[in-house]
C-alpha cells in the first residue's frame, strides 16, 4: 500500500457543504481556513454555513426522514458495517488527516480510527436489536403494545478533540435507530467529519440521511435549527459552558437532548495500590491525547505514604515523552490544539506555582513554531488553586495528598463535574466501596482507559445528560410508543 501524503489527503477529502447527498458551497461563497497547530500553517478551506445554509441541510433530512425510518434495520446494519470496513482498509490516511488538523502524534490517530470504526461496528449489530413487547394489563382487559421508533431528524454537534470518533459515536446509533442527522463539526477540525460523510455515502447511506454543514458561526446556525420546531433531538458533545446555552436554546420547542460536557476527573492512589499499575494508568488517564480530552486526569490524589515515590515515577515518565510534529517519527506529544489552549494551561500552572506549587517537569512555555507545551508534573498544590476547579485540557498532572478514605472523597467530589473518576488499590472491598461513592458517570479501577464502544459513556452532575455507547446509546435515538388494545371476544370473565 502507498504511504499516504500531507498533500495527497488533503486534496481528496471535499471542502463544501454535504447537504442532501451532494457538495455545496456556502449560500455566500464563504470559506474559512483550517490549520496545522504544529507549524501554524494553512492546511486547506472549507465552506462556511450560513444560517440559510443549515435550514437546508435540515430540509434535506426532514425529507427524508420518513423513508429512512422506514427501512429494513438489516439494511441500516450493512450500511454501518460496510462503512466500518471502509474507515479500517483507509486507516492511515485517516489517521493522518487527524494528526494535520488536530495535532495527535499518528500513532494516537490510528487508534483513534480504530475506535471511531468500533461504533459503526457495535451500532450496526444494535441495529437490529431494536424491540418492544406485548403484554397484558392487570385487569386482563387490554393488551399492551409496545414499541420503539425513531426519534426523528436529529444535530449532532461534535469537538476537535476527537473528530472522527465523536462522530462515529454519535451517527453510529442515529442510523441504527432511522434517523436522519444534521452534523455540525468543531471549525478546526472539518476535515475529519467530511471525509467520514463521504465514506457513509460510498457505503450506501441514503441522500439527506447524513448531511453535514462546517461552518466559524456556530450561534446563527445552530439556534434557528433548535427554535425551530423541526428538530427532535440534539447530541452535543463539548464544554459545560456551552452545553448550558444550547439547553435553553432546546426548552421553547422541548427538544430532546444528550449532553456528554465537561470532565474534572480526580485520579487516587491509596498507599496499598501497585505502583506500577498506578503510574501506567496515570500515563494513559493524563497524556491521552495531550490531555485534550474530557475524561483526562486533572486531579491526582495520592496517599501521603507513597506521594513521593509516585511523583518520581510520574515525573521520570513524562520528562522522557518526546514532545514534537504529530508527523514526526517517534513524537509522542503533539501541539495543543491553538494558542488559547496552551495560553490556558500554562496559566493554570503558574496560578498554582504562586501559591507555592513545585515543578518536578515542564511548566514552560518552548520556543519556536507551533502551540507545543511540554509534560507536566507539579506537587505541593494547594486547594484553592484554579485548577482544581478548571479542566485543564492539557498535560498538566497537578499532584496533592491525602491521608483518609473519608478526605480523599470529599475532596474528589468537591466540582461540579462528574464524567469518570480512577481510583488505584489492592483492596477489592475499598474499590468497589469508593467506586460507589465517587459522584462520576464512570469509575477507572486499577485502569486509566474507560472509553470503549460497548459501555454506556457519560457522566453526572453538569457533566451531562445521556449516555453514548453500549446498549443503552442507541436509545437515546428512539422513542417508546404505546398501543392500548382491548381484548375482544376473549373468553368470559368473573
Amino acid at each position: 500500500m502507498t504511504t499516504p501524503t500531507p498533500a495527497h489527503v488533503i486534496d481528496t477529502v471535499p471542502k463544501q457543504l454535504f447537504v442532501g447527498g451532494s457538495w455545496q458551497d456556502a449560500a455566500d461563497g464563504g470559506r474559512f481556513g483550517v490549520d496545522d497547530p504544529a507549524t501554524g500553517a494553512r492546511l486547506c478551506e472549507v465552506a462556511d454555513a450560513t444560517a440559510a445554509d443549515g435550514q437546508l441541510a435540515l430540509d434535506a433530512a426532514v425529507s427524508a426522514q420518513d423513508v429512512w425510518a422506514a427501512t429494513a434495520p438489516r439494511e441500516r446494519s450493512e450500511i454501518l458495517r460496510r462503512a466500518y470496513e471502509i474507515i479500517l482498509d483507509r486507516r492511515e490516511e485517516l489517521a493522518l488527516l487527524m494528526t494535520l488538523e488536530m495535532g495527535k502524534p499518528l500513532a494516537e490517530a490510528r487508534g483513534e480510527v480504530g475506535y471511531a470504526a468500533e461504533f459503526f461496528r457495535w451500532f450496526s449489530e444494535e441495529a437490529v436489536r431494536i424491540d418492544g413487547g406485548l403484554t397484558r394489563t392487570p385487569d386482563g382487559a387490554n393488551r399492551v403494545l409496545v414499541m420503539r421508533q425513531p426519534v426523528g431528524p436529529c444535530l449532532l454537534i461534535t469537538p476537535w478533540n476527537f473528530p472522527l470518533a465523536m462522530g462515529t459515536r454519535k451517527i453510529g446509533p442515529a442510523v441504527a435507530a432511522g434517523c436522519t442527522m444534521v452534523l455540525k463539526p468543531a471549525p478546526q477540525t472539518p476535515l475529519s467529519s467530511l471525509a467520514l460523510a463521504g465514506i457513509l455515502a460510498e457505503a450506501g447511506l441514503p441522500d439527506g440521511v447524513l448531511n453535514v454543514v462546517t461552518t466559524t458561526d456556530a450561534a446563527s446556525v445552530v439556534e434557528p435549527l433548535l427554535r425551530g420546531g423541526r428538530i427532535r433531538k440534539l447530541s452535543f458533545t463539548g464544554s459545560t459552558q456551552v452545553g448550558r446555552l444550547l439547553l435553553a436554546q432546546c426548552a421553547d420547542t422541548v427538544v430532546r437532548t444528550s449532553m456528554e460536557l465537561g470532565g474534572n476527573a480526580p485520579f487516587i492512589v491509596f498507599e496499598d495500590a501497585d505502583l506500577d499499575r498506578a503510574v501506567e494508568g496515570a500515563m494513559v488517564a493524563k497524556m491521552r491525547n495531550m490531555g485534550e480530552a474530557c475524561t483526562a486526569a486533572n486531579r491526582f490524589f495520592v496517599h501521603r505514604a507513597v506521594a513521593d515515590e509516585f511523583a518520581e515515577r510520574l515525573t521520570e515518565r513524562m520528562s522522557a515523552l518526546a514532545v514534537g510534529p504529530g508527523t514526526q517519527p517517534g513524537a509522542q506529544v503533539g501541539p495543543l490544539i491553538d494558542a488559547a489552549g496552551r495560553a490556558k494551561a500554562d496559566g493554570l500552572v503558574q496560578d498554582a506555582v504562586t501559591r507555592g506549587a513545585k515543578v518536578l517537569t515542564g511548566g514552560q512555555v518552548p520556543d519556536g513554531p507551533g502551540n507545543f507545551y511540554p509534560p507536566t508534573v507539579i506537587t505541593g498544590v494547594r486547594p484553592d488553586s484554579a485548577l482544581m476547579g478548571a479542566e485543564i485540557f492539557g498535560p498538566v498532572a497537578a499532584i496533592l495528598t491525602f491521608e483518609d478514605e473519608e478526605e480523599v472523597l470529599r475532596a474528589a467530589n468537591d466540582t461540579e463535574w462528574g464524567l469518570v473518576g480512577y481510583l488505584f488499590t489492592e483492596n477489592l472491598d475499598r474499590a468497589l466501596r469508593v467506586g460507589e461513592r465517587l459522584e462520576t458517570g464512570m469509575v477507572g479501577i486499577n485502569t486509566g482507559l474507560v472509553s470503549n464502544p460497548a459501555a454506556p459513556f457519560g457522566g453526572v452532575k453538569q457533566s451531562g445528560l445521556g449516555r453514548e455507547g453500549g446498549r443503552v446509546g442507541i436509545d437515546e435515538f428512539l422513542e417508546y410508543k404505546y398501543l392500548a388494545i382491548p381484548v375482544v371476544g376473549g373468553p368470559a370473565r368473573g
